[in-house]
């Protein structure tokens, strides 16, 4: 295991806002940052010390990146597997490519989460619109179809409630394979975000409870609003994940409570998560901090919540009601992430609110004008 110390460079994959408060974390404790996106002003790229502007998949621009940095780590999994791999020979990558390779197919991903011993739900896998329509009773139904590559915030997948239904799944085999879940009937999501260092230490942060609006994330709140059992299974199960996995770095697992406060796992994202973004201002140590601590092979921080928060989302159609009313609000913590355009649905920021009354807190965000 290589300790990486300040005034060496950390290689970013990816330009997004994950990558940008990663990168202000680690230029915090002195370091440096390169960047390669394929967009020079990325969010990223607006803070590091250097930029490559290439796609993912760009052979040159990555041995570029492995030249400049001293250890190298990626803000979300959706970039080119083999090219991580072959740059994982040349440079000091902690996380290695094969939790990508996983993560990136939800087959292998479910897959793996079930060799773990951690609890998921019924599914079968199919190459071919044929092969669903013959082992979709496995599955049973109602039935959540999902894409076995890409799709996200909802998109890539269809539900269907009944046989009659099955058509509707059709189109989703142009895109890749397929996974069909059992539909689980949840009373709550959860996450937990857990990080690892090379010796095998890990600490979970606490786990937040989130709500969705159109398949995107609306809410985090932490504590979650669920008992110590149901915490204790979630750590524990996401600990089995992360061990399972050989983790390096951070991990978000997101879960279902049944109403019989037993869990399943939904997914696995093998990075900094938008539902841990609350840790920022509410812990002391923030899911970026610590991510930086564990790629650089340094002792990790035992998390601790200062006070009880709420994560809200910014979306393009939310940014300008926001900065009518930010002057009204001292207690909120405002992060806007440097994007150009503030497209519809698009993730342009987020906003931590500190509060020692959840409920009234939950109610004064909804009386704002500002997510309507």
């Amino acid at each position: 295991m290589k300790t990486i110390l300040p005034g060496q460079t950390i290689g970013i994959i990816g330009g997004g806002q994950l990558g940008r408060m990663m990168g202000l974390a680690a230029k915090e404790a002195g370091f440096r940052i390169a960047v390669l996106d394929p967009t020079m002003d990325s969010p990223c790229g607006q803070i590091a010390d250097i930029r490559i502007v290439a796609p993912y998949n760009d052979e040159t621009a990555l041995e570029e990146l492995g030249e400049v940095s001293d250890v190298i780590t990626y803000e979300f999994e959706n970039i080119d597997y083999d090219g991580l791999k072959r740059l994982s020979e040349i440079a000091y990558v902690p996380q290695g490519a094969e939790l990508v390779r996983i993560t990136q197919n939800r087959a292998t991903e479910k897959s793996e989460i079930k060799a773990s011993g951690a609890p998921v739900a019924n599914y079968v896998t199919a190459e071919t619109f044929d092969e669903l329509k013959g082992k979709i009773n496995t599955a049973g139904f109602p039935c959540i179809v999902k894409t076995t590559f890409g799709g996200y915030d909802g998109k890539g997948q269809v539900k269907l409630d009944s046989p009659k239904d099955i058509h509707e799944a059709e189109s989703l085999f142009e895109h890749s394979s397929c996974i069909a879940e059992a539909f689980i009937p949840f009373t709550k999501e959860i996450s937990v975000i857990i990080q690892r260092n090379p010796d095998g230490e890990s600490y979970c942060l606490p786990i937040a409870e989130n709500i969705h609006k159109d398949h995107i994330l609306h809410e985090s709140i932490v504590p979650a609003r669920v008992g110590p059992e149901v915490i204790a299974q979630a750590e524990a199960a996401a600990k089995q994940i992360a061990d399972h996995l050989e983790l390096v770095g951070t991990l978000a697992v997101e879960m279902f409570v049944l109403e019989n406060d037993e869990i399943i796992i939904n997914e696995l994202a093998p990075r900094p998560h938008n539902s841990g973004h609350y840790s920022i201002e509410a812990c002391n140590v923030s899911q970026f901090h610590q991510h930086i601590r564990a790629v650089c092979g340094w002792p990790l921080r035992k998390p601790k919540l200062w006070a009880p928060s709420i994560m809200v989302n910014v979306l393009g159609e939310h940014v300008a009601p926001l900065k009518k009313v930010i002057v009204n609000y001292p207690d909120w913590s405002v992060h806007l992430y440097g994007k150009a355009e503030a497209k519809e649905k698009r993730k342009m920021g987020h906003v931590t609110i500190m509060t020692d009354d959840i409920e009234k807190t939950l109610q004064d965000i909804d009386s704002t004008s500002i997510w309507a």
